[in-house]
C-alpha cells in the first residue's frame, strides 16, 4: 500500500502540462532516433543529455526516458518496413514483421508490434512499482558466474528452441563469437584478431554488422528473386489499426510469457536484445503455428516486441535501486543522475522520493503518449510500402552506407557493412539462422568476460557454476535446452513403428 500511495503522489508530479509536453517532445525525438539506423536509444539519449543540465532532475529524466520509449517504438518501424533494424533489440521483429509487410499488411504488422510493445512496457512498469525490494535482493546476488549463466541460457535457447538445425545454429554462434572477439581483450588487455588493421582495435560495431546482415543481405536476395517485379501496395485503413490491436488478447499466452522473459532479462544483465531473441525462439518452439514463423506470423511479432519493451522498461529498476544499469541506455541515464547530483542506489528511494516516484509515474503516462503518437503515424509509415522497389532499393543502400559511416566516421565500417551483407546473403541462401549470429556478436564478448572472471575467482574450477541455487538453476536450464534436440530426436526414433512381417520379408529379399 505504501508503494501505491507513493505512486499516486508521483502522478501529481508527472501529470502536469510542462511534463506532458516534455513527454511528447521526447517521444517524437525518440521515434526519429529509432527510425534512423546507426543512432539508437543510447546515442540519442547521449546527444540529448547535455541539453538537460539546466533542467530540474525530474523534468530532465522524464524527457530522457520518454525519448527512450520513443526509440524503442521507432526501432520497429524500419525493421518491419525495410528489414533494417533501427534498434539492436528490433532485429527479431524483422523475422516476421518484414514478411507480413511485404505481403501487403504493413498496417497490421506495425499496429501489432506497437500494441504488444505497449503491453510489455506496462508489465515492466508494474514490476518496478510493486516488486522493487524483491528484485533488488535477487540482483544483489549476481556476480560473474550468474552473468555467464544468463548468457549461456540465452545461447542454449537458440540451440534447443531456435527451430533451425542445431548444428547450423552452433556454427552461426561460433562465427558470432569469433566476430565478437575482434579488438581488445578486456580481461588481459591484449589485441586479438585485428590482422594488423588499427581501426579494428575497437572491435566490430553491432550497428555496422546488423545493417549489412539484414539491410544489404535482404536487398541482395530481393534483387536475385526479382522482388522489384512485384508491386507492393497497402491500403491505409484506420479500422485495421484498431482491429489488429483488438486481436492481441487472443494471444494472451504469448504476451504473458514474453513479458515474463523480458522482465527477467531486463533486470538481469541479459538486456532487451537477448530478451527479444529468446522470446522469439521459445514462441517458435511452443506455438501451434511455429512452423509458419518467418512467413509473417502474428506471434512472431508479438513475442519479440513484448519482451523487448518489458526488458527495456524493467532495466531501469537495477539502475535506480542498485546503481547497476541493465542496458546501455540505462547507463547513460545513470550518468545523467550523477551529473544532476543524485546517487543511484537504495538510498535514492529514501532521499529523493519525488524524483523516483515522479519518474515511475511518468513511465505509465509516457508509454501511453508513445502509443498514441506512434499509432497516429502508422498510416504515414505504412504508406512507404507503396513506393516502387526501384526507388526503395537505392534508398536502403543510402541509409545503410550513411548509417555505417556515421557510427565512427570510418570508411572501414562501410566496407565491413558491405561484407556483412554478403554474409547475410549466403546465410539466407544456405538456410543458416541469422539470429544466433547476431546474438553472439552482441553479447559474445560479455559472456566471455563473465566466464573468464569466474574462472579467475575459482582458480580454474567449473564448480563455481554450481556454487549456489541461482546459478545452478540457470546452468542446468541451459544444459537441458542444449540436450533438448537430442532428446526429441531419440523420442521420435523410439516412436517409429516396427516393420511388419511383409515389409521385413521384402527387406530381406532386397538384401539377398
Amino acid at each position: 500500500m505504501d508503494n501505491l500511495s507513493e505512486l499516486l503522489h508521483g502522478f501529481t508530479i508527472a501529470v502536469t502540462v510542462p511534463h506532458l509536453l516534455l513527454m511528447a517532445v521526447g517521444v517524437l525525438l525518440g521515434i526519429l532516433v529509432g527510425v534512423l539506423p546507426g543512432l539508437g536509444a543510447p546515442n540519442g539519449v547521449s546527444l540529448l543529455l547535455p541539453l538537460t543540465f539546466g533542467m530540474q532532475p525530474v523534468s530532465a529524466i522524464i524527457l530522457l526516458s520518454s525519448m527512450y520509449w520513443g526509440a524503442l517504438f521507432g526501432g520497429s518501424v524500419t525493421s518491419i518496413l525495410f528489414n533494417i533494424p533501427g534498434e539492436p533489440s528490433s532485429v527479431a521483429t524483422t523475422f516476421d514483421g518484414y514478411p507480413m509487410a511485404r505481403d501487403g499488411r504493413p498496417t497490421t504488422a506495425l499496429a501489432t508490434a506497437f500494441g504488444s510493445a505497449a503491453f510489455g512496457a506496462l508489465i515492466g512498469v508494474i514490476l518496478i512499482t510493486f516488486l522493487a525490494s524483491w528484485v533488488a535482493q535477487v540482483a544483489l546476488a549476481f556476480g560473474p558466474p550468474e552473468y555467464f549463466a544468463v548468457y549461456f541460457l540465452a545461447f542454449a535457447s537458440f540451440v534447443g528452441m531456435g527451430g533451425a538445425a542445431p548444428i547450423k545454429t552452433v556454427v552461426a554462434l561460433a562465427i558470432g563469437f569469433a566476430i565478437a572477439a575482434i579488438g581488445i581483450d578486456t580481461v588481459s588487455g591484449s589485441v586479438r584478431l585485428t590482422m594488423g588493421v588499427d581501426e579494428l582495435v575497437k572491435g566490430v560495431n553491432f550497428v555496422v554488422a546488423v545493417m549489412g546482415l539484414f539491410g544489404i543481405g535482404e536487398l541482395l536476395v530481393a534483387v536475385e528473386e526479382e522482388f522489384h517485379a512485384r508491386a507492393v501496395s497497402s491500403k491505409i485503413d484506420w479500422r485495421e489499426v484498431f482491429r489488429a490491436v483488438g486481436r492481441l488478447p487472443r494471444h494472451s499466452v504469448a504476451l504473458l510469457r514474453s513479458a515474463a522473459i523480458g522482465c527477467w532479462m531486463g533486470i538481469t544483465p541479459g538486456g532487451p536484445t537477448a530478451a527479444s531473441f529468446m522470446s522469439y525462439g521459445i514462441a517458435r518452439r511452443f506455438s501451434r503455428r511455429g512452423r509458419y514463423f518467418g512467413t509473417g506470423e502474428v506471434e512472431g511479432i508479438i513475442s519479440p516486441e513484448t519482451a523487448d519493451h518489458a526488458a527495456g522498461t524493467s532495466a531501469l529498476l537495477p539502475m535506480l535501486s542498485l546503481g547497476i544499469p541493465g542496458s546501455a541506455t540505462a547507463a547513460v541515464m545513470m550518468g545523467g543522475l550523477m551529473i544532476w547530483g543524485l546517487n543511484p542506489g537504495p538510498m535514492l528511494f529514501v532521499d529523493q522520493k519525488d524524483f523516483v516516484w515522479g519518474l515511475i509515474a511518468s513511465m505509465y503516462v509516457g508509454n501511453i503518449v508513445a502509443v498514441v503518437l506512434v499509432l497516429l503515424t502508422v498510416p504515414v509509415f505504412a504508406a512507404l510500402m507503396r513506393i516502387p522497389f526501384v526507388v526503395i532499393a537505392p534508398l536502403i543502400v543510402i541509409i545503410c552506407v550513411v548509417g555505417a559511416y556515421s557510427v565512427s566516421n570510418s570508411y572501414l565500417d562501410v566496407v565491413m557493412m558491405l561484407g556483412f551483407g554478403i554474409v547475410g546473403y549466403l546465410f539466407k541462401k544456405l538456410f543458416y539462422p541469422l539470429a544466433p549470429l547476431v546474438l553472439a556478436i552482441v553479447i559474445g564478448d560479455k559472456a566471455e568476460d563473465a566466464f573468464r572472471q569466474s574462472m579467475l575467482l575459482s582458480k580454474g574450477s567449473l564448480g563455481i557454476f554450481f556454487a549456489n541455487k541461482l546459478v545452478t538453476c540457470l546452468i542446468v536450464g541451459g544444459i537441458a535446452l542444449l540436450l533438448l534436440p537430442l532428446v526429441l530426436q531419440l523420442t521420435r526414433l523410439g516412436r517409429k513403428p516396427a516393420p511388419s512381417a511383409n515389409e521385413t520379408t521384402a527387406q530381406e529379399k532386397v538384401i539377398i
